[in-house]
Protein backbone atom coordinates (compact mmCIF):
# COMPACT_ATOMS: atom_id res chain seq x y z
CA UNK A 1 0.00 0.00 0.00
CA UNK A 2 2.83 2.37 0.86
CA UNK A 3 4.61 1.44 -2.34
CA UNK A 4 1.56 2.32 -4.47
CA UNK A 5 1.21 5.69 -2.75
CA UNK A 6 4.88 6.50 -3.42
CA UNK A 7 4.48 5.69 -7.10
CA UNK A 8 1.42 7.85 -7.34
CA UNK A 9 3.19 10.85 -5.81
CA UNK A 10 6.18 10.32 -8.12
CA UNK A 11 3.94 10.43 -11.22
CA UNK A 12 2.40 13.67 -10.03
CA UNK A 13 5.83 15.30 -9.56
CA UNK A 14 7.01 14.16 -13.02
CA UNK A 15 3.85 15.56 -14.59
CA UNK A 16 4.32 18.96 -12.92
CA UNK A 17 7.94 19.16 -14.09
CA UNK A 18 6.96 18.38 -17.66
CA UNK A 19 4.26 21.00 -17.59
CA UNK A 20 6.75 23.57 -16.30
CA UNK A 21 9.14 22.83 -19.20
CA UNK A 22 6.47 23.65 -21.85
CA UNK A 23 5.69 27.17 -20.46
CA UNK A 24 7.38 30.23 -22.30
CA UNK A 25 10.44 31.62 -20.50
CA UNK A 26 9.65 35.43 -21.02
CA UNK A 27 6.22 37.09 -21.01
CA UNK A 28 5.00 38.80 -24.24
CA UNK A 29 1.82 40.42 -22.95
CA UNK A 30 0.73 44.10 -23.24
CA UNK A 31 2.64 45.02 -20.08
CA UNK A 32 6.01 43.95 -21.54
CA UNK A 33 8.65 46.79 -21.32
CA UNK A 34 10.25 47.63 -24.71
CA UNK A 35 13.97 47.15 -25.20
CA UNK A 36 16.30 50.29 -25.20
CA UNK A 37 16.91 50.06 -28.94
CA UNK A 38 13.23 50.04 -29.65
CA UNK A 39 12.72 53.06 -27.31
CA UNK A 40 15.36 55.26 -29.08
CA UNK A 41 13.93 54.33 -32.43
CA UNK A 42 10.53 55.49 -31.32
CA UNK A 43 11.93 58.77 -29.92
CA UNK A 44 13.76 59.60 -33.16
CA UNK A 45 10.66 58.71 -35.08
CA UNK A 46 8.77 61.44 -33.15
CA UNK A 47 11.43 64.09 -33.89
CA UNK A 48 11.95 63.26 -37.57
CA UNK A 49 9.48 64.79 -40.12
CA UNK A 50 7.29 62.13 -41.56
CA UNK A 51 7.29 63.63 -45.05
CA UNK A 52 9.91 65.49 -47.07
CA UNK A 53 7.26 67.48 -48.97
CA UNK A 54 5.49 70.19 -46.93
CA UNK A 55 1.71 70.00 -46.73
CA UNK A 56 0.05 71.87 -49.64
CA UNK A 57 -1.40 74.57 -47.39
CA UNK A 58 2.02 75.85 -46.40
CA UNK A 59 4.03 74.97 -49.48
CA UNK A 60 5.63 77.93 -51.36
CA UNK A 61 6.65 77.85 -55.04
CA UNK A 62 10.28 77.16 -55.77
CA UNK A 63 11.95 80.35 -57.10
CA UNK A 64 14.02 80.11 -60.28
CA UNK A 65 17.71 81.01 -60.04
CA UNK A 66 18.49 84.77 -60.34
CA UNK A 67 19.92 84.41 -63.82
CA UNK A 68 16.58 83.09 -65.05
CA UNK A 69 14.68 86.28 -64.10
CA UNK A 70 13.87 88.28 -67.26
CA UNK A 71 14.91 91.97 -67.19
CA UNK A 72 12.15 94.48 -66.58
CA UNK A 73 11.62 97.53 -68.84
CA UNK A 74 13.03 99.80 -66.15
CA UNK A 75 16.38 98.02 -66.16
CA UNK A 76 16.81 97.84 -69.91
CA UNK A 77 18.73 100.92 -71.09
CA UNK A 78 17.88 102.18 -74.52
CA UNK A 79 20.83 102.46 -76.86
CA UNK A 80 21.13 105.84 -78.61
CA UNK A 81 21.48 104.02 -81.93
CA UNK A 82 18.11 102.34 -81.33
CA UNK A 83 16.23 105.64 -81.03
CA UNK A 84 13.99 106.41 -83.95
CA UNK A 85 15.12 109.40 -86.00
CA UNK A 86 12.83 111.85 -84.25
CA UNK A 87 13.88 114.86 -82.16
CA UNK A 88 13.12 113.28 -78.79
CA UNK A 89 15.14 113.06 -75.63
CA UNK A 90 17.14 109.82 -75.51
CA UNK A 91 17.64 107.68 -72.41
CA UNK A 92 21.37 108.39 -72.64
CA UNK A 93 21.72 111.84 -74.19
CA UNK A 94 24.59 112.21 -76.68
CA UNK A 95 27.03 115.10 -76.43
CA UNK A 96 28.60 117.47 -78.91
CA UNK A 97 31.45 119.92 -78.71
CA UNK A 98 29.06 122.78 -79.54
CA UNK A 99 27.62 122.79 -76.01
CA UNK A 100 24.36 121.81 -74.34
CA UNK A 101 21.56 124.32 -73.72
CA UNK A 102 18.07 124.29 -72.21
CA UNK A 103 15.06 126.19 -73.50
CA UNK A 104 12.72 127.14 -70.64
CA UNK A 105 8.97 126.88 -71.17
CA UNK A 106 6.86 130.07 -71.14
CA UNK A 107 3.34 129.56 -69.85
CA UNK A 108 2.67 133.12 -71.11
CA UNK A 109 4.54 134.60 -74.09
CA UNK A 110 7.33 136.96 -73.02
CA UNK A 111 6.96 140.64 -73.74
CA UNK A 112 9.21 141.36 -76.71
CA UNK A 113 10.76 144.67 -75.72
CA UNK A 114 14.46 143.90 -75.88
CA UNK A 115 14.69 143.37 -72.11
CA UNK A 116 15.11 139.84 -70.77
CA UNK A 117 14.65 140.53 -67.07
CA UNK A 118 11.51 138.39 -66.95
CA UNK A 119 13.19 135.46 -68.68
CA UNK A 120 13.78 132.42 -66.45
CA UNK A 121 16.59 129.96 -66.93
CA UNK A 122 20.33 130.27 -67.42
CA UNK A 123 22.27 132.81 -69.46
CA UNK A 124 24.82 131.11 -71.72
CA UNK A 125 28.08 132.46 -73.09
CA UNK A 126 28.47 133.23 -76.77
CA UNK A 127 32.08 134.42 -76.89
CA UNK A 128 33.96 131.78 -78.89
CA UNK A 129 35.72 133.66 -81.68
CA UNK A 130 35.15 131.57 -84.80
CA UNK A 131 35.98 134.16 -87.45
CA UNK A 132 38.16 137.28 -87.66
CA UNK A 133 40.09 136.80 -84.43
CA UNK A 134 42.56 139.54 -85.41
CA UNK A 135 39.71 142.01 -85.85
CA UNK A 136 38.15 141.40 -82.44
CA UNK A 137 39.97 143.52 -79.89
CA UNK A 138 38.17 142.53 -76.69
CA UNK A 139 34.76 141.79 -75.16
CA UNK A 140 33.67 145.42 -75.49
CA UNK A 141 34.36 145.20 -79.23
CA UNK A 142 32.25 142.04 -79.54
CA UNK A 143 30.81 139.86 -76.78
CA UNK A 144 27.50 138.14 -76.11
CA UNK A 145 25.41 136.06 -73.74
CA UNK A 146 22.01 134.56 -74.50
CA UNK A 147 18.94 132.78 -73.13
CA UNK A 148 16.48 130.42 -74.81
CA UNK A 149 12.76 129.80 -74.22
CA UNK A 150 9.79 128.22 -75.95
CA UNK A 151 6.05 127.72 -76.00
CA UNK A 152 3.66 125.96 -78.36
CA UNK A 153 4.04 128.64 -81.04
CA UNK A 154 7.55 130.07 -80.92
CA UNK A 155 11.20 129.42 -80.17
CA UNK A 156 12.50 132.45 -78.26
CA UNK A 157 16.13 133.62 -78.18
CA UNK A 158 17.34 136.65 -76.24
CA UNK A 159 20.80 138.19 -76.75
CA UNK A 160 22.82 140.62 -74.65
CA UNK A 161 25.45 142.01 -77.02
CA UNK A 162 28.49 144.15 -76.29
CA UNK A 163 29.60 146.18 -79.32
CA UNK A 164 31.33 149.53 -79.08
CA UNK A 165 30.56 150.53 -82.68
CA UNK A 166 27.23 149.77 -84.36
CA UNK A 167 27.29 149.43 -88.14
CA UNK A 168 24.55 147.94 -90.33
CA UNK A 169 23.94 149.12 -93.87
CA UNK A 170 23.40 145.77 -95.57
CA UNK A 171 20.10 143.96 -96.06
CA UNK A 172 18.63 140.71 -97.31
CA UNK A 173 21.13 137.93 -97.98
CA UNK A 174 24.00 140.35 -97.19
CA UNK A 175 22.83 141.35 -93.71
CA UNK A 176 25.67 139.31 -92.14
CA UNK A 177 28.05 142.01 -93.47
CA UNK A 178 26.78 144.27 -90.71
CA UNK A 179 26.01 143.92 -86.99
CA UNK A 180 23.61 140.99 -86.81
CA UNK A 181 22.75 137.76 -85.01
CA UNK A 182 22.30 134.23 -86.32
CA UNK A 183 20.53 131.02 -85.33
CA UNK A 184 21.61 127.57 -86.55
CA UNK A 185 18.98 124.87 -86.05
CA UNK A 186 18.95 121.15 -86.88
CA UNK A 187 15.31 120.04 -86.88
CA UNK A 188 16.15 116.32 -87.09
CA UNK A 189 19.13 115.95 -84.78
CA UNK A 190 19.11 112.17 -84.38
CA UNK A 191 17.90 111.44 -87.88
CA UNK A 192 21.27 112.44 -89.34
CA UNK A 193 23.42 112.64 -86.21
CA UNK A 194 26.72 111.81 -87.87
CA UNK A 195 26.21 113.80 -91.08
CA UNK A 196 28.87 116.48 -91.60
CA UNK A 197 27.04 118.22 -94.42
CA UNK A 198 23.92 120.35 -94.48
CA UNK A 199 20.61 118.70 -95.32
CA UNK A 200 17.02 119.82 -95.76
CA UNK A 201 16.38 119.86 -92.01
CA UNK A 202 19.29 122.24 -91.21
CA UNK A 203 18.47 125.96 -90.93
CA UNK A 204 20.57 129.14 -90.95
CA UNK A 205 18.60 132.21 -89.97
CA UNK A 206 20.05 135.74 -89.81
CA UNK A 207 18.56 138.79 -88.06
CA UNK A 208 19.64 142.40 -88.59
CA UNK A 209 19.32 144.51 -85.44
CA UNK A 210 18.20 147.54 -87.45
CA UNK A 211 19.29 149.54 -90.46
CA UNK A 212 21.09 151.96 -90.29
CA UNK A 213 20.75 151.86 -86.48
CA UNK A 214 18.83 149.78 -83.89
CA UNK A 215 15.85 152.11 -84.30
CA UNK A 216 15.63 151.30 -88.01
CA UNK A 217 14.00 148.54 -90.01
CA UNK A 218 14.78 144.96 -89.00
CA UNK A 219 15.67 142.39 -91.61
CA UNK A 220 15.34 138.61 -91.25
CA UNK A 221 16.75 136.26 -93.86
CA UNK A 222 16.87 132.45 -94.16
CA UNK A 223 19.91 131.15 -96.07
CA UNK A 224 19.42 127.41 -95.53
CA UNK A 225 17.85 125.16 -96.55
CA UNK A 226 18.22 126.66 -100.00
CA UNK A 227 14.79 125.39 -101.00
CA UNK A 228 13.28 127.79 -98.43
CA UNK A 229 15.79 130.65 -98.74
CA UNK A 230 14.50 134.20 -98.63
CA UNK A 231 13.33 137.04 -96.43
CA UNK A 232 11.06 136.13 -93.52
CA UNK A 233 8.34 138.39 -92.19
CA UNK A 234 6.97 135.86 -89.67
CA UNK A 235 9.93 136.26 -87.26
CA UNK A 236 9.46 138.84 -84.50
CA UNK A 237 12.39 141.04 -83.46
CA UNK A 238 12.78 143.60 -80.67
CA UNK A 239 15.91 145.62 -79.81
CA UNK A 240 16.78 147.88 -76.88
CA UNK A 241 20.05 149.83 -77.33
CA UNK A 242 22.35 151.90 -75.19
CA UNK A 243 25.98 152.91 -75.57
CA UNK A 244 27.99 149.80 -76.33
CA UNK A 245 25.17 147.41 -75.31
CA UNK A 246 22.29 145.91 -77.30
CA UNK A 247 19.54 143.66 -76.00
CA UNK A 248 17.76 141.63 -78.66
CA UNK A 249 14.72 139.32 -78.43
CA UNK A 250 13.72 137.07 -81.31
CA UNK A 251 10.61 134.89 -81.69
CA UNK A 252 10.85 132.25 -84.44
CA UNK A 253 7.63 130.36 -85.27
CA UNK A 254 7.93 126.59 -85.03
CA UNK A 255 6.17 126.41 -88.37
CA UNK A 256 9.36 127.72 -90.00
CA UNK A 257 11.09 124.48 -88.93
CA UNK A 258 8.03 122.30 -89.55
CA UNK A 259 7.98 121.24 -85.88
CA UNK A 260 5.31 120.60 -83.29
CA UNK A 261 7.27 121.15 -80.06
CA UNK A 262 7.07 119.12 -76.86
CA UNK A 263 9.03 119.01 -73.64
CA UNK A 264 12.06 116.75 -73.85
CA UNK A 265 12.67 117.18 -77.55
CA UNK A 266 16.24 117.90 -78.65
CA UNK A 267 17.60 119.78 -81.64
CA UNK A 268 20.91 120.85 -83.08
CA UNK A 269 21.48 124.48 -82.09
CA UNK A 270 23.97 127.35 -82.08
CA UNK A 271 23.79 131.13 -81.92
CA UNK A 272 26.35 133.56 -83.32
CA UNK A 273 26.91 137.31 -83.60
CA UNK A 274 28.62 139.11 -86.49
CA UNK A 275 30.43 142.45 -86.14
CA UNK A 276 31.31 145.29 -88.50
CA UNK A 277 33.12 148.37 -87.24
CA UNK A 278 33.60 150.03 -90.66
CA UNK A 279 30.74 152.48 -91.33
CA UNK A 280 31.68 152.95 -94.96
CA UNK A 281 31.93 149.29 -95.89
CA UNK A 282 29.65 146.26 -95.82
CA UNK A 283 31.91 143.55 -94.40
CA UNK A 284 31.85 140.84 -91.80
CA UNK A 285 34.93 141.53 -89.70
CA UNK A 286 34.48 138.99 -86.92
CA UNK A 287 32.07 136.52 -85.40
CA UNK A 288 31.57 134.98 -81.94
CA UNK A 289 29.50 131.85 -81.36
CA UNK A 290 28.12 129.54 -78.69
CA UNK A 291 29.87 126.68 -80.54
CA UNK A 292 33.67 126.74 -80.10
CA UNK A 293 34.34 124.93 -83.37
CA UNK A 294 31.39 126.24 -85.37
CA UNK A 295 31.36 125.41 -89.04
CA UNK A 296 28.26 126.44 -90.93
CA UNK A 297 28.36 123.46 -93.27
CA UNK A 298 29.02 120.87 -90.53
CA UNK A 299 26.05 120.42 -88.16
CA UNK A 300 28.10 118.09 -85.92
CA UNK A 301 29.97 121.20 -84.69
CA UNK A 302 26.75 122.76 -83.41
CA UNK A 303 25.38 122.25 -79.90
CA UNK A 304 22.25 120.54 -78.52
CA UNK A 305 19.11 122.36 -77.40
CA UNK A 306 16.67 120.58 -75.07
CA UNK A 307 13.11 121.82 -74.54
CA UNK A 308 12.37 121.71 -70.80
CA UNK A 309 9.25 122.30 -68.77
Amino acid sequence: MNRKRSLYVGFIIIGLVALACNLPVGGGGPTAVPTPNATLTALFALLTPQATTPPPVIASPTLPPPTAVPPTPTTAAASPTAVLPTPTLTATPLLRTGGSFKAVYFSQPPKLDGIWDEWPGSAYSCENVVFGAKERKNREDLGCSFRVGWDGNYLYVAYKIYDDVYVQNASGADLYKGDSVEILFDADLYGDWGSQVLSGDDYQLGISLGRPDPEGAKDVYLWFPRSKAGARDDVKVAVAAQDGLYRVEVAVPWSLFGIKPASGQQYGFAVSVSDNDKPGENVQQSMVSSAPFRRLTDPTTWGILTLTR
